[in-house]
């Protein structure tokens, strides 16, 4: 497999144990199933379809059919499994370039690593392919084998044939940033997604985080159970949704876990963030449980349930319309955050969460285009000694870690220079902590906090 995102929106349960009766055919189950649990238009008289197919056509785009393999497939998505090399991978100028290898994958054994820029699959050239095309083209049925040429970071050319494997991507991310701050990133509402999650919060609080950030971007979905169990690792969200079935509309409780999030979480959603990511957002802005940085959210509202045949194949059929625990209306709509950003919401959310561990500093006007090497210069309120001590003064990275610098006075100007270039159009905090020293020789009593925009490539 390629892309790290695989659940394509979905927020689902398992129901097997609806009571089965003695239907003629598969098709007769799926049109009393329809009937007896589909919310949603019917765009056709589902009695008169000749085949499932047409009933499909019928209903809305998040019900489908599917096989037993196909729904085998589905659920290993929903967890993260897949089969391929074991590689992401992005476009570049000479092919697919190779961001990560994954643990058990075939590349990794056959010596592929980050960096490594494929040009080629099964001999054909790979420069002209888009990321899906290629991903079509070096995924594959289990077993099988695809050969790659890639091109080496040291400008040597090497082919190798890779036997595509059964491998688990990485749900979790996790990193300690700048302020003992804990950053949690979850890919998809998986079965273990809160296990995953309260590993990483006592990992994290280990290192020393005191506060956290949970990023659900890009998260498309998965089971609502994981979700009800995700909300519970928040204290003030005791209810997940309101959800609208054929049968009325019922309050669901959020799973408490022992874990749990500190009150003054930040949550990151965007435009991608999808259906148990959505319930999630929604429970924890109308409960007031944390703050959601970043965009509107997508907008699917609609729960599906997996309803087995007597065939073996599956039904997934939209069986509700969930909201928030405030009825917040969450289909079509989408959830918004309490803190809108057009850039990407770790940044803001980390400064502000900096901001909060340091309430007596003085926030001093941001600085923008900001270069990646040279000097940058503040001004102070007060003159400063000519030799000051650089531990009074730190440059973090936002969303990272905190950066080397040298500092030089004059006046009550402050020039730092980074020792090592900053990122083309990153953004960063400059924490000036009080007991600088000042021309007087007194330690300053103030603290001052910037916010810093990199000049982007031009």
């Amino acid at each position: 497999m390629i892309k790290k995102q695989l659940v394509a929106f979905f927020c689902f349960v398992l129901l097997f144990a609806f009571p089965a009766a003695s239907f003629a055919s598969p098709l007769d189950e799926v049109k009393d199933y329809v009937e007896s649990y589909y919310v949603g238009d019917i765009d056709g008289d589902i009695r008169k379809a000749q085949s499932i197919e047409e009933v499909m056509s019928f209903l809305d785009a998040y019900s489908a059919y599917f096989t037993e393999s196909e729904f085998n497939k589905f659920l290993n998505s929903v967890d993260m499994k897949t089969v391929g090399i074991g590689v992401a991978i992005e476009k570049h100028d000479k092919g697919i370039y190779i961001s990560e290898v994954f643990d058990g994958g075939g590349a990794k054994k056959a010596g592929i690593v980050p960096g490594d820029i494929i040009t080629a699959v099964d001999g054909k050239a790979a420069a002209p392919l888009t990321t899906e095309e290629a991903s079509s083209r070096i995924t594959g049925e289990e077993n099988t084998t695809v050969q790659i040429t890639v091109l080496k970071e040291n400008g040597t050319s090497e082919t190798v044939t890779i036997v595509r494997k059964a491998f688990s991507l990485p749900n979790v991310t996790e990193k300690l940033l700048y302020g003992h701050i804990g950053y949690i990133a979850l890919s998809s509402f998986s079965n273990d997604a809160v296990r995953l999650v309260s590993d990483a919060v006592v990992s994290l609080e280990k290192q020393g985080a005191t506060k956290f950030i949970l990023d659900i971007q890009n998260n498309g979905g998965g089971y609502v159970t994981a979700a009800e169990q995700l909300i519970g690792m928040f204290p003030n969200a005791p209810k997940a949704y309101n959800l609208k079935e054929a049968s009325g509309t019922t309050t669901a409780k959020a799973l408490t876990q022992f874990i749990q999030f500190p009150k003054d979480t930040k949550v990151l959603i965007n435009k991608n963030s999808a259906s148990s990511s959505e319930m999630t957002a929604a429970a924890l802005r109308d409960q007031k449980a944390a703050i959601l940085y970043g965009q509107e959210s997508y907008g699917k509202g609609s729960m599906q349930s997996f309803l087995e045949l007597s065939d073996g194949s599956y039904l997934k059929l939209t069986t509700g319309h969930f909201m928030g625990p405030s009825n917040t209306v969450i289909n079509h709509v989408g959830v918004k955050p309490n803190v809108a950003t057009n850039e990407d919401p770790i940044y803001k959310a980390h400064y502000d969460t900096l901001l909060e561990k340091y309430p007596n500093y003085q926030e001093k006007a941001s600085l923008a285009n900001v270069p990646t090497t040279k000097a940058f210069t503040i001004t102070l309120n007060e003159a400063l000694a000519t030799d000051v001590n650089t531990k009074f003064v730190e440059l973090a990275e936002l969303g990272g870690e905190a950066i080397s610098v040298s500092i030089d006075t004059r006046d009550n100007k402050l020039f730092v220079t980074p020792k090592a270039p900053l990122k083309m159009g990153g953004r960063y905090a400059l924490i000036v902590h009080p007991g600088l020293e000042s021309a007087k020789g007194k330690a300053m009593r103030k603290g001052y906090t910037l916010y810093i925009t990199v000049e982007a490539q031009k």
